[in-house]
């Protein structure tokens, strides 16, 4: 896998911080072989406070803005490396549905966010098809992204 090469050249290792996606992306990381060497683990935190209390994302944030949201997953992020040990990590949280959209945050709608050494940033993606669907392409687009933001 060309991320974990980019993670050990860093001397990097990764975590997750899952909502929406219930550890699927930590579960697609630990398929490959060698992950143990820049792979540390996961959160999933699928209730708000899980957040709120392993990740550090501020009651008043979740209230304010709801659980998917960019203010939520940009603390989820860096709140996932400061709990794990790690230089790295994603952050997932959206509705993957079939249930639970609203018009302004419809089925699909998924925020993820990288923390990078540091740096953090995030990004807001609609996808479609069904619950299962909508999180493999959650998993696909959150490890794509982690690796642009390695390699850049």
């Amino acid at each position: 896998m060309d991320l974990g090469r980019a993670l050990e050249a860093r001397k990097f290792l990764l975590c997750t911080a899952e909502s929406c996606t219930g550890g699927l992306i930590a579960s697609t990381l630990t398929d490959v072989s060698g992950s143990s060497q820049w792979f540390c683990g996961a959160v999933v935190a699928y209730a708000n406070e899980v957040k709120e209390s392993l990740l550090a994302v501020p009651h008043e944030v979740l209230v304010e803005h709801g659980a998917v949201s960019e203010p939520v997953v940009l603390a989820m992020a860096p709140g996932a490396c400061t709990t794990l040990g790690a230089q790295c990590s994603v952050a997932v949280s959206g509705i993957a549905g079939p249930t639970g959209g609203t018009p302004d945050k419809p089925v699909g709608m998924v925020w993820m966010a990288w923390c990078v050494d540091g740096k953090v940033d995030a990004v807001c993606q609609k996808f479609d098809g069904s619950r299962d669907e909508v999180k493999a392409q959650t998993v696909q687009a959150a490890v794509e992204g982690l690796l642009t933001r390695l390699e850049g």
